[in-house]
């Protein structure tokens, strides 16, 4: 007798998908590192007031929050695909006001720009959970992880393009965002190879879950999300300020493009082997070292301003978002059920970007507005951490240590 060992077609389906959405991440994510790269610096020319010189970057963060609920709910009703299409439109839509604002030396048209990214970064923020979407078992989190191992190719291709566009036009950075239109216009195609079932239409005949509150009161949940912001809020705390403060203390653009891509590296290189890490020891153990790498981080952060200091403090901080956010994401997709789908990825999204939107907006602030130098900024945006890493640390503990809840 012959046994049948070829793939089920729900298998392939599910390989197809993660190859479409790493793809997805590894181009269309370029975009991020892009403007994460030169958005600070952008902005330093055009505000009034170099405290808001990082407020191009919390508003594109601030669109990604303010959206996740809806564009959750849109996926929830019309699919993966029809949101992915809507955030694309949103990048080239911000990408292109964005350019007009550098064009007229306009920072409001510049921070509007700015916002309707946000849809984009939105949507690719759902990458991760539509890959879990068709994938089963074991395969789940390798499945998440390999969607952001995606990142590694953006972690290049991005502040290398910014070293090549920076400075190609008369106006800085206006190049850089005309690319960022043409990235995005890629995807229309990309997305047309995707294949993730709409949700079932709701019978309100049927249970479709708990309420929101109901989900928040989930010590699993609560906690997951808990450790996804604070990994999230200080890898966005400290990456935002890394270009002011490498250009403050004396070296190039070029400069902090390297540092930023060597801190994409390090976000997404660890995502090859961080599945099957958490496959093999569970969620929360990943979750934990990945909290404690980012304390690392910060360590380092405070015992100078070379190069070196600058390199080793990204890398760690890239590679404790990467176990502390992964982690944090099986955590939720483990947590729930699919009738709870939408009302989870929702809520988790948008108080994961809300953090993230007020560490980027005191990035600006710590960094330009709360010392007399960049070296003072830098050692106080770094001090910051420590705080909501005890919450998320203490958090942790707390559930691990809890008594398992009865049937």
């Amino acid at each position: 007798m012959t046994m049948d060992i070829a793939p089920s077609r729900e298998s392939r389906r599910a390989r197809r998908n993660v190859t479409v959405l790493v793809l997805a991440q590894a181009f269309l994510g370029a975009q991020m590192s892009m403007i994460f790269t030169v958005g600070g610096l952008a902005g330093q020319t055009l505000a009034p007031n170099p405290c808001l010189a990082t407020l191009p970057i919390s508003l594109i963060v601030l669109g990604s929050m303010l959206s996740a609920g809806p564009l959750s709910g849109f996926m929830q009703r019309a699919g993966r695909r029809a949101g992915f299409l809507l955030g694309i439109a949103g990048g080239a839509a911000g990408a292109g006001i964005a350019a007009l604002g550098l064009y007229q030396g306009s920072f409001a048209l510049f921070l509007a720009g700015s916002l309707l990214t946000g849809l984009y970064m939105s949507a690719q923020g759902f990458y991760r959970f539509a890959a879990a979407d068709t994938a089963e078992g074991a395969f789940q989190p390798k499945a998440i992880s390999y969607v952001l191992a995606g990142g590694l190719v953006a972690a290049i291709l991005g502040p290398q393009l910014v070293k090549v566009t920076a400075e190609t036009m008369v106006i800085p950075f206006l190049g850089t965002y005309l690319v960022a239109i043409g990235i995005n216009l890629s995807g229309v195609l990309l997305f047309a190879f995707l294949d993730i079932p709409r949700p079932p239409p709701r019978d309100p005949a049927h249970h479709h879950g708990r309420s929101r509150a109901d989900l928040l009161r989930d010590p699993a949940i609560a906690v997951a999300i808990i450790c996804g912001m604070v990994s999230y809020a200080l890898m966005n705390l400290v990456m935002t300020s890394t270009p002011l403060a490498v250009v403050g203390c004396g070296f190039d653009t070029g400069t902090a493009a390297d540092i930023v891509t060597a801190h994409v590296l390090a976000m997404y290189v660890p995502s090859f082997f961080t599945g099957h890490l958490i496959a093999r020891f569970g969620a929360r153990p990943i979750v934990a070292l990945g909290l404690a790498i980012l304390a690392a981080a910060g360590a380092v952060a405070l015992t100078g301003v070379e190069i070196e200091s600058f390199l080793v403090t990204l890398i760690l901080l890239g590679i404790g978002w990467n176990f502390g956010f992964i982690g944090a994401t099986a955590m939720l997709a483990q947590s729930h059920g699919p009738e709870e789908r939408g009302a989870v990825q929702g809520m988790n999204d948008i108080l994961v970007f809300g953090g993230v939107t007020l560490a980027s907006l005191a990035s600006g602030g710590l960094m330009n507005c709360s010392a007399s130098s960049a070296q003072e900024g830098w050692m106080a945006v770094n001090m910051a951490m420590v705080p909501f890493l005890a919450l998320a640390g203490g958090a942790l503990i707390w559930l691990t240590l809890r008594p398992k809840d009865q049937a």
